[in-house]
């Protein structure tokens, strides 16, 4: 909050120092009583239209910092909250605005981007990047650099598309935000950061970001680049003396996309030159996406300045995918290799292999060479074989699927009812098991089994487990049910 300060000089008690004592006028006390009180009717009014969960979530914490010339400054606590409220509730907060301030009240930002020095950026609702720091030098960016587009090879993948990118829960989420960055680059999840274990699909989807970029905004210079090649043209540009010219590039670019960015550890140079092109191409609403095989916070070797950075936007994680998302990875593969894979084949691939997306494509080829070459018809017993061969399949792993379906066969109860919001105390009971067991033998976040099972959130996966442990505790014929589905399991 700015305010107009009064300034008292008196004499100080020791040194003779001069001692300066502030005053706030009242009149900007009034105001500030004034503002406070509309944006308390504002959030009375959000309060009405959205869930309690969401109103704790993403309103209750924002403070009103001004109003000026028709314009209301609130600060949110992230990059992520404001991308959030622009991307999701922006109709919202202008018609309550609108209401309670007056119609044609204007919208802006202040997000806390240094906590530590309290340092944030001021955004606003249309002009995304035309931000203005908060009068700390450090924050300023270069100038934009006036310059017509040129023509620029992308160095994008193009067989990796939205089209082909199979989608399942392990990677709905990121599938999803990196759509929302396709059609609002700069603008939505700036950065994005995307991590997950090799062969998972990261390369193909930051492609398939800038393949869609390209066609919906063609004016945009956009450019897909290895973290090695970024550090190999740095290297060169200093033994070459053309730092300037390698800076200037990447400041021109308008999305730039960075794949395996964890191969920047332990290099000083390249991350510093990285972090200023960041600050640039970020202050200037450009977009940058990155992945990484961990995420910001597991990085090694990385300035804490990056990490802060890489946090300021979206991260999101893409797990190895699950016994659905195998079988359809498979049958989309065998049918753009122009075979198709019996059914029967496709469940004893993904029901015995919890690989990659990599390494699954890699078992198709080996099936279709064999197949092609011996004449072997495609069956169960070739698969067997192959995956047998496959020096680097990972062996079979207990899933949360697997762990439904057996609690729910032990009970009797269809496995699809786990996911509905069924309150048949069968249904909920079996449903706490599976919690229970996924949460024992899984190397899973109770929010991911949650997510596995109907969906729920943490706190029902901790209710759940603590109900079913309560339970074995004090009833000795559930405690008997409870080992024979467990002895179950360990066969699964």
């Amino acid at each position: 909050m700015i305010f107009a300060i009064e300034m008292v000089q008196t004499r100080g008690l020791r040194d003779n120092e001069p001692l300066f004592i502030c005053h706030i006028p009242e009149k900007q006390k009034q105001m500030n009583q004034s503002l406070t009180t509309k944006w308390n009717r504002c959030l009375e009014i959000i309060r009405d239209n959205v869930s309690k969960a969401t109103f704790d979530t993403w309103f209750a914490d924002i403070r009103p910092i001004k109003y000026e010339n028709g314009t209301l400054t609130i600060q949110v606590k992230s990059n992520f909250v404001y991308e959030f409220l622009e991307g999701n509730f922006v109709d919202l907060l202008r018609s309550t605005l609108f209401k309670v301030m007056g119609n044609g009240t204007q919208l802006m930002y202040s997000v806390l981007t240094d906590k530590d020095n309290n340092r944030s950026v001021v955004v606003g609702t249309d002009n995304y990047g035309s931000s203005k720091g908060n009068g700390n030098s450090g924050n300023n960016s270069p100038k934009a650099m006036q310059e017509s587009i040129q023509e620029l090879d992308s160095m994008l993948i193009n067989k990796y598309t939205f089209d082909n990118f199979v989608e399942g829960v392990s990677n709905r989420l990121s599938r999803s935000v990196a759509v929302s960055v396709a059609d609002k680059p700069g603008r939505a999840f700036n950065p994005l950061f995307i991590h997950g274990a090799s062969g998972v699909g990261k390369t193909h989807l930051i492609n398939a970001i800038g393949m869609r970029i390209k066609e919906l905004h063609p004016e945009l210079r956009v450019l897909y680049v290895s973290a090695h090649l970024f550090q190999v043209q740095y290297t060169d540009s200093i033994l070459q003396k053309n730092f300037n010219d390698f800076m200037r590039f990447y400041q021109s670019i308008d999305v730039l996309i960075i794949d395996d960015i964890q191969e920047f550890a332990g290099l000083q140079r390249t991350q510093n030159a990285f972090f200023h092109i960041f600050n640039h191409l970020h202050l200037n609403g450009k977009q940058l996406i990155m992945t990484s095989d961990r995420s910001p916070a597991q990085l090694q070797g990385m300035e804490e300045r990056l990490i802060t950075r890489f946090k300021w936007g979206m991260t999101a994680e893409i797990e190895k995918p699950d016994i659905e998302l195998r079988k359809n990875i498979l049958r989309n593969k065998s049918y753009k290799d122009g075979l198709e894979f019996p059914e029967e084949v496709i469940s004893y691939i993904a029901e015995n292999v919890n690989a990659t997306i990599r390494d699954l494509e890699g078992i198709v080829v080996s099936i279709m060479a064999r197949s092609t070459i011996n004449n072997d018809a495609i069956d169960t017993n070739l698969a067997r074989r192959i995956i047998g061969d496959f020096s680097n399949y990972e062996k079979k792993t207990l899933t949360v699927e697997e762990i439904v379906k057996k609690v729910a066969d032990y009970y009797g109860v269809e496995p699809e009812s786990i996911n509905t919001r069924s309150r048949k105390r069968e249904v909920v009971l079996v449903r706490q098991i599976a919690m229970y067991f996924a949460k024992k033998y899984l190397d899973l976040s109770t929010a991911k089994i949650g997510l596995y099972v109907g969906n729920r959130d943490h706190a029902t996966v901790l209710h759940a487990c603590k109900t079913i442990a309560n339970l074995a505790d004090t009833d000795k014929q559930f405690r008997t049910e409870l080992n024979e589905i467990e002895n179950s399991l360990q066969y699964a």
